[in-house]
C-alpha cells in the first residue's frame, strides 16, 4: 500500500514540484499551505505516514508545526522533515530538539529525497 505524505509549504510551485516528485515515486500525497492548515487536518483525523514542512511560513511556521503535531499522542512517532532554504546551525538544533527526524536545505534533487523518504518510511 503507497505510503503517505503530508507536504507543508506556503510556496505553490515548491507544493506542485515536490507533489509531483513524490508521486511519480508511488506516494500519496496531501498538501497545506502552511502549519495552521496541516495541524487542523491532523486534528481532524488525517494520519500520514511522513510530514515534510517548510520552515518559514506564515500562520504558523515549521518549527512551531514540528512543537505541536509531536504533542499529539498520535503523532508522536511519525517522522517530520523540514524542507526550508534554512542552513542555520541554531534553527537545525531547535528543530531537532522539538522533534524534527531530518533536515533538507532546498533546493533538494528530486532522487535525494526520494532516498531520505524512502529510509525513513522502510518498505516504500
Amino acid at each position: 500500500m503507497a505510503k503517505t505524505i503530508l507536504l507543508v509549504d506556503d510556496s505553490a510551485t515548491m507544493l506542485m514540484s515536490v507533489k509531483t516528485n513524490l508521486e511519480m515515486n508511488v506516494f500519496k500525497v496531501e498538501t497545506a499551505a502552511d502549519g495552521l492548515l496541516a495541524y487542523n487536518k491532523l486534528k481532524g483525523g488525517f494520519k500520514p505516514d511522513l510530514i515534510i514542512t517548510d520552515v518559514n511560513m506564515p500562520n504558523m511556521g515549521g518549527l512551531e508545526l514540528i512543537k505541536n503535531v509531536k504533542a499529539l499522542p498520535t503523532f508522536r512517532f511519525t517522522p517530520i522533515l523540514t524542507l526550508t532554504t534554512e542552513s542555520e546551525g541554531v534553527k537545525r538544533e531547535e528543530a531537532k530538539k522539538l522533534g524534527a527526524t531530518g533536515w533538507l536545505v532546498k533546493p533538494v534533487s528530486g532522487p535525494d529525497m526520494i532516498k531520505i523518504v524512502r529510509q525513513l518510511l522502510p518498505g516504500s
